[in-house]
């Protein structure tokens, strides 16, 4: 594979219940192992969480609680994990910041240890973003194969960024991002703004609505909880946001909640 290797380098993917580092369960161990003879082996196992899945999530992976129920959980299968994994360096796309964390957490709640001391770790998706920087010099580039000159300077920016769009428009018109259930992307103004806010409900993202269309928190003790409820058990818990440092877009939302509590 081109990559010199002193001991084996293992691959690995985790699929889900959610995103939740701690409170998340995995449902798929995906692993193959390239030893440094170049030899292969592959490990992969579905996962009863022990949780059931949300309809959200199974829609994004197609694994259904169903598609679990007689699989063996985590704690059965740790043993044999560990053991695949000894000596080990991991690879994956963005498991530094996901994967791994959640493993740990498997592996704690099973009591097995498992350390990742003297294990080297590499992230491809780390790497595609330092090999091309996510700025908007680098997307004038990509898109319209010019170099902005004159980057930071307002109105080149503006220029380079109506350029850019337009690029867009073209390139992706008709497909819908992979593992989304966004319609295909159009010239629309609508769907320009779906597949740039989204199902956001404030602009700093601390706000989410659920299936039923309640407010729910996206952070903190109380994320994934509903914002009336939450208010209903624990006024102060407004009382707070309201002197902390929360932008005033959230802070306004929250708001016309709790006047919303009050009329109903």
């Amino acid at each position: 594979m081109g990559i010199p290797l002193q001991k084996p380098l293992a691959f690995f993917d985790l699929e889900t219940t959610g995103t939740n580092v701690m409170k998340d369960r995995i449902i798929q161990i995906a692993i193959v192992k390239v030893k440094p003879d170049g030899s292969e082996e592959q490990y992969d196992q579905m996962v009863n969480p022990g949780i059931p899945i949300p309809e959200d999530s199974s829609r994004i992976h197609g694994i259904y609680d169903d598609d679990i129920k007689d699989k063996p959980g985590f704690k059965d299968l740790a043993r044999e994990i560990q053991s695949f994994l000894k000596d080990c360096d991991l690879a994956g796309y963005n498991h530094i910041k996901f994967d791994i964390p959640l493993l740990l957490e498997e592996f704690n709640r099973a009591e097995i240890e498992f350390s990742l001391h003297n294990r080297r770790l590499v992230d491809a998706q780390r790497l595609f973003f330092l090999m091309e920087p996510r700025s908007l010099s680098a997307a004038y580039r990509f898109y319209c194969q010019k170099e902005l000159s004159n980057a930071h300077n307002a109105l080149a920016d503006v220029l380079a960024t109506k350029e850019i769009l337009q690029a867009q428009i073209e390139k992706y018109q008709g497909r819908s991002p992979e593992g989304s259930d966004l319609p295909p992307l159009s010239p629309k103004i609508e769907d320009l703004h779906q597949y740039s806010f989204g199902n956001m409900v404030d602009l700093a993202g601390r706000l989410s609505r659920d299936t039923e269309g309640d407010l729910n928190f996206n952070f903190g003790k109380y994320k994934g909880q509903k914002v009336k409820k939450v208010f209903e058990r624990e006024p102060q818990y407004y009382d707070w946001i309201m002197k902390s440092d929360f932008p005033a877009d959230t802070k306004k939302i929250l708001t016309q909640e709790k006047l919303s509590m009050r009329n109903s």
